[in-house]
């Protein structure tokens, strides 16, 4: 293996898969963080914004990229019409009362979707794209600079709503100590709301981007989750700057361990990526349950 078709084979679609991961993650520590349970559901999340970017592409004439804010607008609002009829009555009750319907969820957005669209895969763009190429050796694809540039964008907005206003602070505040931001006057209600908006949103960039990078099917969330929530606990549970991190390693680990690192072949069959994404979290789990950002452990 030469170091052209490492980076162009391996690495450059290893960060590619990290950042979709990421965006995902981050959603999923968010929400633990503030609401205290795992949402199963986030994954369908992510195929509804997916097909929202769909429906734009095709019936307005939008672009991918374009087609992104309406993708997160609706899969925000979804997540808000969820809580409020499905968790919302449960805020009170324990943690797996709420992970139970979160898993009804799943079923009922999967079954939803497949309703409205079917099972068979599409694609926002038709026909082949051939890759960039710099320096006569590396080669890139335009889809792959779209979702790594996008995923820039939305992560830096978040750090500066995290750091710089108000309502961030709120939400920081109340993932460390709820009952001392209940006691200081913060809106709980009105942070859970943005909450659910906020990562709602991040799972529809995650699932649009799939789409973008593959194509876009019914189980795009399913094929998402495992990876996902092994980010959000590799990085730390309830830390979303861990979730970035936690989703470009095992972004990266899934695509490297296909690498031939001895001999002519994969060192594992790409069949066996999301293995390794459960390893990453059974071992990290089992040596160093807070993560690698000090998570939270409940």
């Amino acid at each position: 293996m030469t170091p052209q078709d490492f980076i162009n084979l391996y690495l450059i679609p290893g960060l590619v898969l990290g950042s979709i991961y990421a965006l995902g993650a981050i959603g999923v520590s968010m929400l633990f963080g503030i609401l205290r349970f795992a949402h199963f559901a986030h994954g369908d999340v992510a195929t509804l914004g997916a097909f929202v970017a769909l429906v734009a592409v095709q019936t307005l004439g939008l672009t991918a990229l374009q087609s992104l804010p309406l993708a997160m607008l609706g899969a925000a609002i979804a997540a808000i019409v969820i809580d409020r009829l499905f968790y919302k009555p449960f805020r009170n009750a324990p943690s797996i009362m709420l992970v139970m319907a979160s898993f009804g969820v799943a079923l009922m957005l999967r079954s939803l979707i497949q309703l409205g669209w079917g099972t068979a895969q599409v694609s926002y763009v038709r026909g082949i794209q051939r890759p960039l190429v710099f320096f006569d050796w590396l080669r890139i694809a335009e889809r792959h600079i779209l979702i790594m540039a996008s995923t820039i964008v939305i992560v830096v907005a978040l750090h500066l709503f995290l750091s710089r206003t108000r309502l961030g602070k709120a939400m920081r505040a109340m993932a460390d100590e709820p009952a001392l931001a209940r006691a200081s006057g913060i809106d709980t209600e009105h942070v859970i709301r943005c909450t659910w908006a906020i990562g709602a949103s991040l799972a529809a960039a995650a699932g649009m981007f799939v789409g973008v990078d593959v194509h876009v099917q019914a189980n795009i969330g399913w094929d998402l989750m495992l990876p996902v929530f092994a980010a959000a606990i590799l990085g730390g549970i309830g830390r979303p700057y861990g979730a970035i991190a936690g989703g470009l390693v095992i972004g990266l680990m899934e695509e490297l361990s296909a690498a031939p690192w001895f001999g002519d072949g994969p060192l594992l069959s790409p069949g066996y990526k999301a293995g390794v994404a459960f390893a990453v979290m059974v071992l990290m789990l089992l040596v160093r349950p807070t993560g690698l950002f000090r998570g939270k452990v409940y």
